[in-house]
């Protein structure tokens, strides 16, 4: 062997370790990686990924030394919420958090032994992600943004209190809608009131949906599905064009033109779900975490939408909000 093959052989040698070694480096240089994920994005969803951020941040994971964040959006596209969801799972990541049901069914279904924390899911049971509200066994958990449903409607009568007809606009391919929608036909119904509903499979189907409500109803519910809080403009419009009142489950909705809205804060939720990657981060199974349910609402008031849709907002209501919008 001549000096310079051995040398080249040399080199080679310890490009071949160097590569061995790269990867238990990485593992053992204490950098954690989380995928982050959402179905779309808007004012709710963003909001949970600060949350998460925000949370991990204070529990001591800093971006570029401890931890590598990456996020991917959708863009309102089951199927690319999929790919999001295998590169991820190709990736190796070491949690992934699923903001919304559909991005959420996606990581479950790309993975068994990634770490899955879903989060502004309604019904985690109902979407398939969990057997029930114990801890799972196997690699997810996560928070929901459930409502009580009893609740939104005593809101949605405060704001308009002959209301008889209720509307509600919806995505049928959104479990999180479906759901509401079967529970909202059972809540009136008790309360001697009915719902019509209108479809929307996509964003662009939300305009002629909500239109198609006007002289049916007379008001509008509109929960966190999230064709319809991508497109909420729309629904203002609508709204304010036949003097409809819409009444949401999202506050982020009050501040885009709903006249009220008792829900969940998002933020809040997307920081409990930050505790939950922390702890994954640092050890615990998820399968030992029960799923949790946000633990934080807010209402919400917009007495100057409120006059736009055709309705003076009581008083007492006014009074009793966390935050009015003006």
């Amino acid at each position: 062997m001549t000096q310079r093959t051995s040398r080249r052989f040399a080199l080679a040698t310890l490009a071949a370790v160097a590569a061995l070694a790269a990867p238990w480096a990485q593992a053992q240089s204490g950098v954690k990686t989380v995928g982050v994920t959402a179905i779309v994005d808007h004012p709710a969803l963003d909001s949970v990924r600060k949350g998460v951020q925000d949370e991990l941040k204070a529990l001591g994971w800093e971006e570029g030394k401890n931890l590598k964040l990456t996020y991917q959006s959708a863009q309102g596209n089951t199927a690319t919420a999929g790919q999001i969801a295998r590169k991820f799972a190709g990736d190796k990541v070491d949690a992934i958090v699923a903001i919304a049901t559909p991005s959420a069914q996606a990581a479950v279904a790309a993975t068994k032994n990634i770490p899955v924390v879903f989060t502004a899911v309604t019904d985690p049971v109902a979407a398939k992600l969990v057997k029930d509200w114990k801890p799972s066994g196997t690699n997810v958990t996560g928070v929901s943004d459930a409502l009580p449903l009893a609740a939104q409607m005593d809101l949605l009568l405060k704001v308009k209190p002959d209301a008889k007809r209720v509307g509600y606009v919806y995505s049928p391919g959104e479990v999180n809608s479906t759901i509401v929608l079967k529970e909202l036909k059972a809540e009136l119904q008790k309360r001697g009131m009915t719902v019509a509903e209108a479809a929307a499979p996509r964003t662009v189907d939300i305009p002629s949906a909500a239109k198609s409500l006007v002289g049916k109803v007379d008001v509008i519910y509109t929960t966190t599905d999230n064709n319809v809080v991508s497109a909420y403009e729309s629904m203002v419009r609508v709204a304010q064009e036949a003097k409809l009142p819409l009444v949401a489950a999202d506050t982020d909705s009050v501040k885009r033109g709903a006249t009220a809205a008792l829900g969940m804060n998002y933020y809040d939720l997307g920081r409990q779900a930050g505790k939950m990657v922390d702890r994954i981060l640092k050890g615990t199974k998820p399968g030992e975490i029960a799923p949790e349910v946000g633990a934080k609402m807010s209402l919400m008031v917009n007495p100057e939408a409120a006059q736009k849709q055709g309705i003076t907002l009581p008083e007492a209501l006014v009074k009793e909000a966390a935050e009015v919008v003006k």
